[in-house]
């Protein structure tokens, strides 16, 4: 008995090696190419099911939905719902199925979790390796569409809605685009044929577009050598961000604090500078833009510059950083007496409305921080002059009045005045 026990033992451990030796040499699959005959028999790991193993087996036959997904997307938690809804509306003719690569224990905690108990019904592969194999991607929400056996498309999950269920499942042509996720590394849409061209070096390259791409998701990226920084992506911004995220880069270089009291609108229609939503609360794709620009190395220092006045050039607001008299908020030292000068103890930043302990830090931290509390209306300047680094604590603030009674003790003030400073302006060409 012992023996035969063991003589099994082997062979399923053997079995188990050789399926992942299979998989390991499997090559990815190309959009229109069948699905090895091994992934409708191989048993998948589940969560929130009855049975802790199941097979495709009995969905061949079916237009089936892989949606790849991760517990920290939230995304992917948004589709949830839609996606079971789908699923009921059409049963037995579809099959949508949840895929994350991250392991039983991981999911089942989540499920668990207050967040995740809102989910509790999405059934979904755990610790999948075959089909992340099969189907690589860079980021999540991920649709694999699989019809009679082949790949049949790549999405991302806004396009899987009853519309484009009908149309593949009546065999129409299809509106689906197929997303191919991109990499932050290269230029956005330069072909990989400029690879294969010897001798060929880049020196610029610039792309600025409207509308969602796709194939890669909200964030902003920048090409580097070393420390420096000679080129800066945008993919699935607002306008607004993503000339603010500019103008901040050369505000600091500027030893100036930029946020929105440093911007002057000028245009009809300020709303289409930022997210346009729609009744669902989705952010709609035709007013976002993309925006890449790469310098030579020799002229890094002057990239943001050049990219503003790049965006200010070609898209449909003017875009540029000049000096008008404004309204503002001059930090002064009210005495001559020195009650900032630092012990020279470890550097550390805590600012926040309740509390403020800043350590060995620079002043310009400070009024950095002090332009974001959300009550101050005007830009904060400083004309105090003090070169050091400080030492400052306050308690809580909650307006104007709060923080001069906080600056007091350390002999400083906040007045009121009017000074020519450089602001971000967007105006109507």
């Amino acid at each position: 008995m012992k023996n035969i026990f063991c003589r099994g033992f082997m062979s399923l451990a053997f079995t188990l090696v050789a399926a992942a030796t299979s998989f390991a040499q499997t090559k990815p699959l190309k959009i229109g190419e069948n699905l090895p005959e091994n992934v409708w028999s191989t048993p998948l790991q589940l969560v929130n099911h009855p049975q802790k193993t199941i097979t495709l087996n009995q969905d061949k036959d079916k237009l089936i939905l892989l949606d790849f997904w991760a517990t920290w997307c939230s995304s992917c938690l948004v589709n949830f719902s839609k996606m079971e809804e789908l699923q009921k509306q059409f049963g037995d003719k579809i099959k949508i199925l949840a895929v994350s690569n991250q392991d039983r224990l991981v999911l089942e905690k989540f499920f668990a979790s207050k967040n995740g108990q809102r989910y509790k019904n999405v059934v979904s592969v755990a610790g999948d390796k075959m089909f992340h194999q099969l189907f690589p991607h860079k980021g999540v929400p991920y649709i694999i569409w699989i019809k009679d056996g082949k790949m049949l498309n790549t999405t991302d999950g806004a396009q899987v809605t009853e519309k484009t269920i009908q149309e593949v499942l009546g065999g129409e042509n299809s509106s689906l685009q197929t997303v191919v996720q991109m990499s932050r590394d290269r230029p956005l849409m330069l072909s990989e044929n400029f690879d294969n061209e010897k001798d060929l070096s880049m020196i610029s390259y610039s792309l600025f577009a409207k509308g969602r791409i796709r194939g890669m998701g909200f964030g902003s990226g920048f090409h580097r050598s070393g420390q420096i920084v000679y080129g800066r992506q945008f993919t699935n911004f607002s306008f607004w961000e993503i000339a603010s995220a500019i103008a901040n880069e050369i505000f600091q270089k500027k030893n100036q604090s930029f946020n929105e009291k440093r911007r002057i609108i000028e245009i009809k229609n300020p709303k289409a500078l930022n997210y346009i939503k729609n009744a669902e609360g989705r952010v709609e794709d035709y007013n976002l833009y993309n925006y890449e620009y790469i310098v030579p190395q020799s002229k890094a220092d002057s990239l943001y510059p050049l990219m503003l006045e790049n965006l200010s050039r070609f898209a449909d607001y003017k875009t540029i950083i000049e000096k008008r008299k404004v309204k503002c908020l001059v930090l002064k030292r009210t005495s001559t007496v020195d009650k900032l000068k630092t012990k020279g103890s470890e550097m550390s930043f805590l600012f926040s409305l309740s509390k403020t302990n800043l350590q060995n830090t620079s002043l310009y931290a400070l009024v950095n921080s002090l332009n974001a509390v959300p009550t101050i209306s005007l830009p904060i300047v400083d004309e105090t002059g003090y070169p050091n680094n400080i030492d400052l604590t306050m308690g809580a603030i909650s307006d104007l009045n709060s923080i001069r009674k906080e600056l007091m003790r350390y002999d400083l003030d906040l007045v009121e005045a009017e000074r020519v400073l450089d602001m971000l302006v967007i105006s109507e060409k």
